[in-house]
């Protein structure tokens, strides 16, 4: 093989790890163009069609799908072995991508790992925010963050953050014209903003307990969105009750702007959790991002 092959196999897995040439152009850093260009190279040094092109994505072929689940593994333990080289180096350097959600970013993650990419510029961190659930192997992430209740089995779990609850709230104007829900089947007679979770494809169902009374419910209202601060603007805008993080509600109750409501059927639950692949930890940029963000005990 030429020394050039190495490269094309590893833009090939992340075409098929993307399955759209934009995103995995973006992620490479080449332009779209170049991209192209080699896969077809690829292709045609091999004889084999790997890639099924339509105009929105990209899919392997029955050949390019047992050339990834054959190269993939060698290709990620060979970039694993040139990364824990860097420890070498006097300062951790390197990439990590991640997976989240806006609030876990906004909440957690970015306040930790702020100060300690301004002290190693050599560290890059990729953050890809969404609501739903990342296979994080398949998708070619490093790791991801999710509540702890929510982490895989299989996978390393770190806490990085404390525990926190959902809280139903509404602007004080709101609830003088509509009245004060004083349980949670009440709020389906309320203007409710609703988040929709693209994991699950539906709307979320608040979920509330009382003295081991678990109840769900699901709420009705004009607006839905799939963003904790956007629900916020809306509920300060007297538009509705939201049911959002207690740590994105907390300061606007405490000023009078929103009033909480169903307090004693919100419970706190495990808060978020780092996870990843075991193959991870050995990675000397990996366990400087780890330490950074895990929970400290108070």
């Amino acid at each position: 093989m030429s020394k050039t092959d190495f490269n094309d196999l590893m833009w090939f897995r992340i075409v098929a790890e993307e399955r759209n040439f934009t995103r995995a152009a973006a992620r490479i850093g080449v332009a779209q163009s170049t991209l192209s260009h080699t896969i077809k190279r690829l292709e045609t040094n091999m004889g084999i069609r790997l890639l099924t092109r339509t105009t929105r994505s990209v899919a392997p072929t029955p050949a390019g799908e047992r050339l990834l689940a054959t190269v993939a593994p060698r290709l990620t333990e060979i970039e694993d072995e040139i990364a824990a080289l860097m420890e070498f180096r006097d300062k951790p350097s390197g990439s990590i991508r991640l997976t989240l959600s806006d609030h876990a970013l906004e909440t957690v993650v970015w306040p930790k790992l702020k100060p300690v990419l301004v002290d190693h510029p050599d560290v890059s961190v990729e953050f890809s925010l969404d609501s739903s659930f990342r296979n994080i192997v398949e998708d070619g992430f490093d790791a991801g963050v999710r509540l702890g209740e929510s982490v895989e089995k299989d996978m390393i779990a770190v806490r990085i953050g404390p525990d926190w609850r959902m809280v139903a709230v509404a602007s004080p104007g709101y609830f003088a014209e509509h009245g004060v829900p004083e349980h949670p089947q009440d709020l389906l007679r309320h203007n409710c903003i609703n988040m929709r979770h693209e994991s699950r494809g539906g709307l979320y169902p608040w979920e509330f307990e009382k003295d081991g009374q678990e109840l769900n419910v699901r709420v009705e209202g004009q607006l839905t969105f799939n963003n904790s601060y956007a629900m916020m603007d809306a509920a300060l805008s007297g538009m509705g009750v939201a049911f959002v993080p207690n740590s994105l509600a907390d300061d606007h109750v405490a000023s009078g702007a929103l009033q909480l409501v169903l307090d004693d059927w919100s419970p706190y639950f495990d808060g978020y959790f780092l996870y990843y692949p075991t193959r991870r930890q050995s990675l000397p940029v990996f366990r400087l991002i780890v330490d950074a963000l895990r929970q400290r005990q108070a």
